[in-house]
C-alpha cells in the first residue's frame, strides 16, 4: 500500500474516532430555539392529506370466485408507538402480546363475488360486509383457504393474538380457538392442503419468562480468535444473557392443529421456531429452528438454523442441516450462507425438498466454474438426496411445473447479471435458455404466471399444450413503462404479446384467471384515477370494472404532471417527473422548487439512462412524499436521475461527487430553461441515502438554496464495512469513504439545513446519532441548520404526531429560506 494511503487512512479512522468521542461526551443533544415547542398541525390542505383513508387492499380466492377488500388502519397514535417494547436481535416485539410491536393491520373487510362469466353489469355491487368481527378489530395475517371456502387471520389486542375465521358463504367471522398466537418472527399459520384445519404457532408454556429486573453476574466479554468476521451496521442486536433469554421467551412456539370446529392438539416438541410449512400432500412438516450459541454482532437470520423434516403419521423425524452461526459470511452481495440454504418443498410433487448449497464456500472472491447447486430429496427421504444442476453464478429462484419443466433464475450482481435456466427435475439436467442484465429494463423478459394447485402450492402457469407459459412485466421503455402480458414457450423461445397497457392509463396485470378463454384481471389507473380493478375477456375485446374507488383527496386531483428527458455535461441521458401545482400556468412565472432523488449505482451509462416510471400513474400525495409541497405553490421534481456509473472494471464512487453534482446541475438547467422553475429558489431534499445526497450536494455545490435531510447517515466510517451498494470496506478505499462523508466536509455547508430523524432508527447504517453528530458539527462551525427528532419513531415515520409535525417543519422551512428569497 503506498504510503499517502496509509496515512490517509490512519489519519482519517483516527478523526472520526476523536470526534466521536468528543460528540458522545456531548450528547445528548438539543435545540437551542423552541426548546418546548409542542407538536405542530400541518397547514392546510395538508391536514385533508393526513385524514384521508388508504385505497382498500384487493385479495383474489384461490377459486377465482370471490375477493376481499380490505380497509387498512390509518396513521397509529404516537401513544401506539409508545407502548412497551423489546429491541432483541433485529426484532422489535411488544412483550405483552407475543407480536411485532409496529404492525399495520386492517378494521374492516367486505366480501364480493368475481362472478367471471356474467355480462349482465359492466360494474360490481358493493359486496356484503363481513359481519361477527370484533370490536375495534387489528386484522392481519390473512390467508384463504385452498378450497377458498375460508379465511383464516389474526386479531392483535393487548394481552394477546387470537385466531379468527371467516366464512365465505355465510361471510361470517368468529374466533376459532382459545389459542393465542405466537408472531414474534414470521407466519403464525399455514393451511392444511385439504382445508380441513391449519398448522398455528403459538406461545409455548415449556420456558419461563424472565425477569424483568436484571443485576449482572459478570461483565459482557466478545473475542475474535484471528477469523474475518465483517458485518454491516445492524442495530436492536443481542447485548446481554438477559437479551438471550428474553429472545428464547419470545420465539419459544409449540406448534398445533387447529380443526375447523376450533379443537387443538400439539404437533412435535416446542423450540425456537421461525418458519414451518406442510408438503403438497399434508404428510410432512418442514420446520425450522434458531439456537444457540447467539451473536451479539448479527441479527437472528444469522444464527444457527435447524432443519428438520417431521412425518405428521408417526413420530418418524429427518434432519435436513444444522447450519451453524453464520458470522463469516462476506459482505459483498454476491456472497452466500455455507451449507444447506434456500430449503423448502417442491410445490408440483407430493413431498420433495428442495435446497441449494455454495459450491464457492460462498466466496465471491474464490475463483469457481461453478458457484451453486441445486438439490431435491423425495420422501420418505430414506435415499440420498438428487443433484439437480450446477449454476455459473447465484441461484435467484425456482418456479416449478413438473417434472419436465422448472424454471431457474440465476444472478451475479457484481456483472449484473442474471440468467435463467429451463430445469428438467426428473431428468436432473437443465440448460441455460437466457441472459440479460439486471440494469437492463427495457431488456428484461418478465415474470412467470404462477396458478394455485387444489393442495394450496403455486405452479407454472400453462396453455393447455403444457409448455407454453405466461409472463408479465414492467414493459419500461423510453416512453415509459406499458406493462404486458406474453405467452411464451421457454424451448422455442416463441413470444407472442397478448395484452399491453395503452394511455391515458397505467395498468399492470395481476393474474390471468383462464389460460384458455383468456380472462385476465387488471389494475388500472390514471393521473386523476385511482388504482382500480378491471376483469377483461382478450378474445372478445370486453371488460368489466370490480372496483370503484374514488379519489383519496379530490381536491388534489388537478396536480400536473410530465415526464421531461435531459442530458448530463458527459452526454449521460437523464429523466425525471416534473409536478406542478394545480392550474399553475406558465405565465405566471417560475416557482420556487423541490428536487427529492435518491441516487442508484450502475455499470452501465445506456442502462443509467433508461426512463423510469409511467406519465400515467396515479398522483396520490402521501404524508412522506415531496408532492406535499405541490399545495404550498411550490414545483417538485421527483425522483431526478441521480446515476452514479462506473462502467468496466471502474467503482461507481470512486467518482461519486463528481457524477452527483453533475446529475444535479443538468436538471437544474432543465426545469429553469422550461422557466418553471426559478434558479435562485431551487431546495434539494431526500430520505436515508437521499438525505445523505443532500448533505453531500449542498458540501460540494452551489446549486442549492437549501436542503432537508430525513434519517440520513453522514459520517460513512460508522459504517466501515460497506454502505449502500459500496462492497470495499474503509480499509481498502478511505479516500472514497473520506470524499464521501458530508461530516468531513460540514465547513463547507453554508446553506440552511433541516435534519430529521427517528428516535429509534432501526435501518442498518442510519443510527440517529448520525444526524445529532451532524448537527453538532454545522452548529460548532456556525452553518444554519435545525435537528428535530421525532420520539419513538423509526426509519419511515407513522404517528400521526410526527407526520404533522414534520410536514409543518419542512413546509415553514423552505418557506423561509427559499420561498422567501431573493
Amino acid at each position: 500500500m503506498p504510503l499517502f494511503k496509509k496515512c490517509l487512512q490512519s489519519v482519517t479512522l483516527a478523526l472520526a474516532l476523536s470526534v466521536s468521542a468528543v460528540y458522545a461526551k456531548s450528547m445528548p443533544v438539543f435545540a437551542e430555539t423552541n426548546p418546548n415547542l409542542n407538536y405542530q398541525t400541518a397547514p392546510a390542505p395538508l391536514d385533508k392529506v393526513m385524514n384521508a383513508p388508504y385505497l382498500p387492499v384487493f385479495s383474489l380466492s384461490p377459486d377465482r370466485q370471490n375477493f376481499l377488500l380490505l380497509e387498512m388502519q390509518t396513521w397509529p397514535d404516537l401513544s401506539e408507538l409508545a407502548e412497551p417494547e423489546l429491541r432483541l436481535a433485529g426484532l422489535r416485539l411488544n412483550p405483552k402480546n407475543f407480536s411485532p410491536s409496529r404492525n399495520g393491520s386492517y378494521n374492516s373487510i367486505s366480501l364480493h363475488a368475481m362472478n367471471p362469466d356474467s355480462q349482465s353489469s359492466p360494474t360490481l355491487g358493493k359486496g356484503r360486509k363481513v359481519t361477527g368481527l370484533p370490536a375495534m378489530p387489528r386484522l392481519s395475517n390473512l390467508i384463504w383457504s385452498p378450497n377458498g371456502k375460508f379465511v383464516a387471520f389474526s386479531h392483535t389486542h393487548a394481552e394477546g393474538i387470537e385466531l379468527w375465521l371467516l366464512n365465505i358463504a355465510t361471510a361470517e367471522a368468529k374466533r376459532l380457538s382459545t389459542l393465542h398466537l405466537n408472531k414474534s418472527y414470521g407466519s403464525p399459520c399455514a393451511w392444511a392442503p385439504d382445508s380441513s384445519a391449519l398448522i398455528c404457532k403459538s406461545p409455548s408454556a415449556a420456558l419461563k419468562k424472565p425477569a424483568e429486573a436484571y443485576l449482572p453476574t459478570g461483565p459482557v466479554i466478545m473475542e475474535s480468535l484471528g477469523q474475518a468476521a465483517p458485518g454491516r451496521t445492524y442495530q436492536d442486536l443481542l447485548k446481554s444473557p438477559q437479551d438471550e433469554a428474553l429472545f428464547s421467551y419470545y420465539l419459544h412456539s409449540q406448534l398445533w392443529r387447529v380443526e375447523l370446529d376450533g379443537k387443538a392438539r400439539k404437533v412435535g416438541a416446542p423450540g425456537l421456531i421461525t418458519d414451518f410449512s406442510l408438503a403438497p400432500n399434508g404428510d410432512w412438516l418442514l420446520v425450522e429452528q434458531l439456537h444457540a450459541p447467539f451473536s451479539y454482532f448479527f441479527p437472528l437470520y444469522r444464527f444457527p438454523l435447524r432443519t428438520e423434516v417431521w412425518n405428521l403419521n408417526s413420530p418418524e423425524k429427518r434432519l435436513v442441516a444444522d447450519l451453524p452461526l453464520a458470522d463469516k459470511i462476506p459482505i459483498a452481495r454476491d456472497a452466500a450462507r455455507i451449507g444447506r440454504r434456500e430449503i423448502v418443498w417442491r410445490e408440483d410433487t407430493p413431498a420433495t425438498l428442495f435446497w441449494v448449497e455454495a459450491l464457492d464456500q460462498g466466496n465471491p472472491e474464490v475463483k469457481a466454474d461453478k458457484r451453486d447447486r441445486l438439490w431435491q430429496w423425495a420422501a420418505p427421504f430414506h435415499q440420498e438426496p438428487q443433484k439437480l444442476i450446477d449454476l455459473d453464478d447465484r441461484f435467484f429462484s425456482v418456479y416449478w411445473k413438473d417434472n419436465q419443466l422448472a424454471l431457474v433464475y440465476t444472478f451475479w450482481y457484481l456483472k449484473r447479471r442474471q440468467e435463467i435456466f429451463h430445469l428438467m427435475p426428473g431428468k436432473g439436467q437443465g440448460s441455460k435458455i437466457q441472459t440479460f442484465s439486471s440494469e437492463d429494463r427495457y431488456a428484461h423478459p418478465g415474470m412467470p404466471l404462477l396458478q394455485r394447485t387444489p393442495q394450496g402450492h403455486w405452479v407454472l402457469m400453462t396453455a393447455a399444450d403444457g409448455k407454453t407459459l405466461f409472463l408479465k412485466g414492467d414493459g419500461a421503455s423510453a416512453e415509459g413503462d406499458r406493462p404486458f402480458l406474453d405467452s411464451w414457450n421457454p424451448i422455442t423461445d416463441a413470444r407472442e404479446r397478448l395484452w399491453r397497457s395503452e394511455a391515458p392509463f397505467y395498468e399492470q396485470v395481476v393474474q390471468l384467471l383462464d389460460p384458455q378463454k383468456m380472462q385476465v384481471l387488471t389494475r388500472r389507473e390514471g393521473p386523476e384515477t385511482p388504482p382500480n380493478y378491471i376483469l377483461h375477456d382478450l378474445p372478445l375485446k370486453k371488460e368489466r370494472t370490480l372496483t370503484n374507488f374514488p379519489h383519496p383527496v379530490p381536491e388534489l386531483a388537478k396536480v400536473q404532471k410530465e415526464l421531461i428527458e435531459y442530458t448530463r455535461a458527459d452526454g449521460v441521458k437523464l429523466n425525471a417527473t416534473l409536478y406542478l401545482p394545480a392550474g399553475y400556468k406558465k405565465e405566471q412565472g417560475p416557482l420556487p422548487t423541490v428536487f427529492w432523488a435518491y441516487p442508484r449505482e450502475f455499470k452501465s451509462a445506456d442502462a443509467a439512462g433508461q426512463v423510469q416510471g409511467s406519465p400515467y400513474t396515479f398522483t396520490r400525495i402521501m404524508p412522506s412524499s415531496p408532492l406535499v409541497f405541490l399545495t404550498q405553490g411550490y414545483a417538485v421534481v421527483d425522483h431526478p436521475a441521480m446515476p452514479i456509473i462506473g462502467e468496466g472494471d471502474k467503482e461507481p464512487n470512486d467518482t461519486y461527487v463528481s457524477q452527483l453534482v453533475a446529475s444535479a446541475q443538468a436538471a437544474a438547467d432543465k426545469v429553469v430553461e422550461m422557466g418553471v422553475a426559478d434558479r435562485k429558489r431551487l431546495a434539494i431534499g431526500g430520505h436515508s441515502y437521499g438525505a445523505f445526497m443532500t448533505a453531500n450536494l449542498l458540501v460540494h455545490s452551489d446549486i442549492f438554496r437549501a436542503g432537508i435531510a430525513r434519517s440520513g447517515a453522514y459520517n460513512r466510517t460508522l459504517t466501515p464495512f460497506g454502505f449502500q451498494s459500496e462492497e470495499r470496506n474503509f480499509w481498502q478505499a478511505p479516500e472514497v469513504y473520506s470524499t464521501m462523508s458530508p461530516l468531513n466536509h460540514a465547513d463547507r455547508i453554508k446553506e440552511p439545513l433541516l435534519l430529521i430523524h427517528g428516535q429509534a432508527d432501526n435501518n442498518s447504517g442510519t443510527l440517529t446519532m448520525q444526524s445529532e453528530y451532524f448537527y453538532q458539527a454545522l452548529k460548532g462551525l456556525g452553518a444554519p441548520v435545525r435537528l428535530v427528532l421525532l420520539p419513538y419513531e423509526s426509519h419511515g415515520y407513522q404517528a400521526k404526531e410526527s407526520l404533522h409535525h414534520m410536514l409543518w417543519e419542512m413546509v415553514h422551512w423552505l418557506d423561509t429560506h427559499v420561498k422567501q428569497a431573493k
